[in-house]
């Protein structure tokens, strides 16, 4: 698991031009893992997740939940073991939790295990606004009062009732926050238009697993039974489905072939119909997909949606693919309204694009050029670096800490296909026993 790094101080060095072919692993969901170390919160006893990434956002939870009271420590190379106490705070450390958008998913744990919880306004990438409007809204339909002070969210209710829940927007982070804290609430819930990612039916399994009685889990209508106490279980995080299209995208924009296993390949549906229309070949097994590019890159229009749609998180990669493709794509984010901090740094690698409203277009170039950019967020991070494997010549990346929130050593992935990629600091992007300030093919 990553150690902390101070803001600012990793940078990415890539080698441009170089054809990516080979087979890789994807690692597990950072975005599943958060919420069930979340909900772990509502059993007593000891937890096992399987399958968690390295991520910076899971160390950063981590170290949230140990401030509150829980032991977590490393029970194997990618599994956690998480052991809640009848005695955990309420209250996450402001300092942590501020700066983590997911320490948000304490809300509704904290609330049904401990009848109250003061949660920090969450942080996180500047793409846009994330209210909690939804989380509130949900929870004190469940009967809990909430008031907003002072930078906190406070919560307050000696028995959750069950209700039902009309979300006017399908939040992945609501239903997650709702569906947790009504799993322990006097009687029955039912949540409305909810999120239907994979990530959601991840935790909805995970919870069931500890004795909860949730149906619909997928659906846009979830039932929850209230149970008086749920049990600690060993479960095993889902693929991170985000992380094996990055990686795909990695073969296509450098005309490479690219094979990603141990994923769930129906979590891709809208990603690689995509990808095929842009004119890969795209191969699916049970639990992997391959993808080649050997032609031109073509272009494509697409609208980000929530999930079975085109997900946002892939909106700055495929924003990358296409700065290269035969002709002109219009992208358009009905997501978040600021998710477009990759737009001019793919501009300094001599992409041509422009922003009207929420929709970008790209117009293809016959090449980029390496540029020294910064990595704002995630999701741009990952963006860059794809634009770096497909440039000419040398790309800087400054801001890589924010690339480490959400992967677990992505650019050592990126290097076992044939990149040449190498971070300048303390921290591990190269294969074992090699120098981090050296190339590795």
């Amino acid at each position: 698991m990553q150690g902390a790094l101070e803001v600012g101080t990793v940078e990415l060095v890539i080698a441009g031009g170089k054809r990516l072919v080979g087979s890789v692993r994807a690692g597990g969901s950072k975005n599943a893992a958060i919420a069930i170390m979340a909900g772990s919160l509502l059993a007593e006893g000891d937890t096992i997740i399987e399958n968690a990434p390295g991520a910076r956002d899971v160390s950063a939870m981590s170290a949230v939940l140990r401030e509150m009271g829980v032991s977590i420590r490393r029970a194997g190379p990618s599994a956690l073991r998480v052991r809640t106490h009848r005695l955990i705070h309420h209250e996450p450390p402001y300092e942590l939790a501020k700066t983590l958008r997911a320490s948000s998913l304490l809300l509704g744990p904290l609330l049904a295990r401990k009848g109250k919880a003061s949660i920090p306004l969450p942080g996180g990438d500047s793409i846009g606004s994330r209210p909690m409007d939804l989380h509130i809204k949900g929870l004190r339909a469940l009967g809990a009062d909430i008031e907003v002070e002072h930078g906190y969210i406070v919560a307050k209710a000696p028995r959750l009732e069950g209700a039902r829940v009309y979300l006017d927007f399908p939040s992945v982070g609501a239903t997650e926050n709702i569906m947790m804290a009504a799993c322990l609430a006097n009687g029955t819930s039912i949540i409305e238009n909810a999120a239907k990612e994979p990530e959601i039916v991840d935790l909805a399994n995970f919870l069931t697993l500890m004795g909860a009685n949730i149906r619909g889990a997928g659906t846009d209508t979830i039932r929850v039974d209230g149970v008086d106490s749920l049990r600690g279980v060993a479960y095993s995080v889902i693929p991170d489905r985000i992380e094996a299209a990055t990686l795909l995208a990695a073969g296509i924009i450098t005309h490479g072939q690219v094979k990603v296993g141990s994923i769930i390949p129906t979590h891709l549906e809208s990603v690689l119909s995509k990808f095929s229309e842009m004119g890969a070949s795209i191969t699916v097994g049970d639990d992997y997909v391959e993808a080649a590019m050997d032609g031109p890159i073509q272009p494509c229009d697409t609208k980000t949606l929530p999930y079975p749609g085109f997900p946002t998180d892939m909106q700055p990669q495929l924003s990358a693919v296409l700065s290269v493709a035969s002709g002109v794509s219009v992208i358009t984010e009905s997501v978040f309204e600021s998710r477009f901090f990759h737009v001019d740094e793919l501009k300094r690698m001599g992409a041509d694009i422009r922003l009207e409203g929420r929709s970008i277009i790209v117009e293809g170039v016959p090449g980029l050029t390496g540029a020294r950019v910064h990595a704002g967020d995630l999701r741009t991070g990952a963006a860059l670096i794809l634009a770096g494997l497909a440039a000419e010549g040398e790309t800087v990346i400054s801001g890589a800490e924010n690339i480490d929130r959400g992967h677990d050593d992505l650019c050592s992935k990126m290097n076992s296909l044939g990149a040449r990629v190498k971070r300048q600091d303390s921290q591990r992007c190269v294969a074992a026993g090699e120098e981090n300030e050296t190339w590795v093919n």
